[in-house]
């Protein structure tokens, strides 16, 4: 890996309870890079994850953003930090099955303070970058798992966040509506030059990333360079 680090976690321990999530884990991603956190269930992949987007505080170790100790931060410091410089995109997408697609794409820039015009516009470009133009008015209970997915990207995407998460957004999709979802990933933030840290335990997913960190039993493993 060439140069310094955007986001990076040193010797990063978490508990809960008697369990140990974590065990002085190491990882670190530079600008524009993707790299997958891989491993099996219950290995401390998504408590990995959740440090480095400053939603939980590990016990030990320390996690930099930008230069800046996200550990060390108050929680408001920490939710303006969420808001404005990180996208999210989980498993099952989460979006509010109230709200039609557009309206949930809109929802961080209302957050914002931008104007309601000014993000329905923008979360009309978000859902056209994504190929889901013609889904605004539908509400995610009238779209299928991939459609959903798809707006849940591009509500992640539409503040060009520098870092998006993406935990296991392919887990509840078939192999079709994953691969659509992860080329539309994978293009939308090539042209955004957006950081991405993926969460997944299925190999075909992971190879999209540039690098693959194996966390197992609460530690991790050296890097490794994906077979994409």
């Amino acid at each position: 890996m060439n140069g310094t680090p955007l986001l990076s976690a040193r010797q990063v321990t978490k508990t809960f309870g008697a369990t140990q999530a974590l065990r002085g884990v190491d990882f670190e991603i530079v600008a524009g890079e993707m790299v997958a956190i891989m491993g099996p269930s219950g290995s401390g992949k998504s408590t990995l994850l959740h440090c480095l987007a400053g939603v939980l505080i590990p016990d030990a170790g320390e996690v930099q953003f930008d230069g800046r100790r996200i550990d060390q931060m108050p929680e408001a410091e920490r939710s303006a930090l969420r808001r404005h410089s990180f996208g999210f995109v989980f498993q099952f997408g989460q979006l509010i099955p109230e709200l039609p697609a557009v309206e949930n794409v809109a929802l961080p820039l209302l957050l914002d303070g931008i104007g309601r015009r000014a993000a329905l516009a923008a979360a009309h470009t978000a859902l056209d970058r994504l190929a889901m133009g013609d889904a605004a008015g539908s509400r995610p209970g009238q779209l299928s798992g991939g459609e959903a997915q798809r707006v849940a990207l591009a509500r992640a995407l539409v503040l060009r966040p520098a870092v998006l998460f993406a935990d296991e957004p392919t887990g509840s999709l078939d192999s079709i509506a994953s691969e659509r979802v992860m080329d539309l990933l994978v293009d939308a933030t090539r042209e955004d030059g957006t950081t991405v840290v993926l969460v997944t335990h299925d190999a075909r997913v992971a190879a999209y990333a540039a690098r693959e960190v194996v966390v197992r039993d609460g530690q991790s493993t050296t890097s490794v360079v994906s077979a994409s």
